[in-house]
């Protein structure tokens, strides 16, 4: 009789931790999250991702019940801010964004990138934005044939404006020079705000430019070509390079990662977090308005990607001659 008094006890408090374990699986590890979350952008104020982080903040907010704070951390094309990332503590509470193709760049041409691609675990891909290569309107070139056909002739004399080295930009470069047989002389800026402003200014004859920003300054510019399989929807006047007879298309994907080792469950609310607020018809409208191209993958599928993506890219700069 004693025996079975002293199980019901044991009984209820192991039913007790149960349903405290259980809890905690359901709501993440400590509850997550309980404080702010910081949000880290690898580029300038003003830029792609930067533009992008904005308009997910407040929802964000909503979704997990605390702020996004947004931490610039631009050099070294996202370098300086995913070598930070891998070294933070693996909780969630610092999330960043990871552009492709400059977190599988970064590591195969530097010695030391203070990082490696698989360390940063994708959590959500929202959009791509093609590059397109654009010169102003008053420029003494009206098409991309006539670019290349003065670059021949004038090697390295007409300069290109980009966001980056080793970044989406400086790989559109890299393939128009091999692909043309031209030398042009690269500008490079810590991010796509400051290229942009560069260029503007007469600062570069040329940019390599994303869409949103094409699109924004269409009335200035003269898009030469973009890097889109078929002609763009919001920039339809805009020729690919292959119908121009250049066999390349670039772009540059966004999404968000964490540091390495960050436990399943955290990942799995900030994933369904990112899928709330970037599924939303008002974040879609609004990214296709400004003129980027939605594009949303969850974490595994992202990863998945990325791993392709990284075989592709080492290729094309084994091709280049860059590796």
């Amino acid at each position: 009789m004693k025996g079975r008094k002293l199980l019901v006890p044991v009984l209820v408090c192991s039913l007790l931790v149960l349903f405290s374990l259980s809890a905690s699986l359901l709501l993440g590890e400590d509850n997550f999250p309980k404080k702010n979350i910081t949000y880290i952008i690898p580029f300038n104020p003003g830029g792609q991702s930067d533009i992008t982080a904005q308009y997910q903040k407040e929802d964000l907010r909503k979704a997990l019940g605390v702020n996004v704070i947004i931490q610039y951390m631009p050099g070294a094309g996202g370098a300086v801010a995913w070598s930070k990332l891998v070294k933070t503590k693996a909780d969630g509470y610092t999330i960043s964004g990871n552009n492709i193709p400059h977190i599988i760049i970064q590591p195969l041409v530097r010695d030391n990138a203070g990082y490696k691609t698989e360390e940063l675990e994708p959590i959500y891909c929202f959009q791509t934005t093609p590059i397109g290569l654009a010169v102003l309107n008053d420029s003494q070139f009206k098409t991309l044939d006539g670019l290349i056909s003065y670059a021949k002739s004038h090697p390295g004399e007409i300069t290109i404006g980009g966001s980056g080295t080793h970044s989406g930009h400086h790989l559109a470069l890299l393939q128009l020079q091999k692909l043309t047989g031209t030398k042009f002389t690269y500008i490079p800026s810590t991010g796509a705000a400051p290229s942009v402003a560069n260029f503007l200014g007469g600062h570069t004859t040329a940019l390599f430019a994303n869409s949103n920003d094409l699109y924004t300054h269409k009335d200035k510019i003269k898009i030469l070509a973009i890097g889109t399989d078929d002609r763009f929807g919001p920039l339809p006047g805009a020729p690919t390079f292959k119908e121009l007879g250049v066999p390349m298309t670039a772009g540059i994907d966004r999404g968000v990662c964490v540091p390495p080792g960050t436990p399943q469950d955290i990942k799995k609310i900030l994933e369904d977090a990112f899928a709330r607020v970037c599924k939303s018809p008002a974040f879609v409208n609004k990214m296709e308005e400004l003129g980027f191209l939605v594009r949303q993958m969850r974490g595994a599928e992202f990863e998945r990607y990325i791993v392709e993506k990284e075989k592709e890219i080492t290729e094309t700069l084994k091709e280049l001659g860059e590796l």
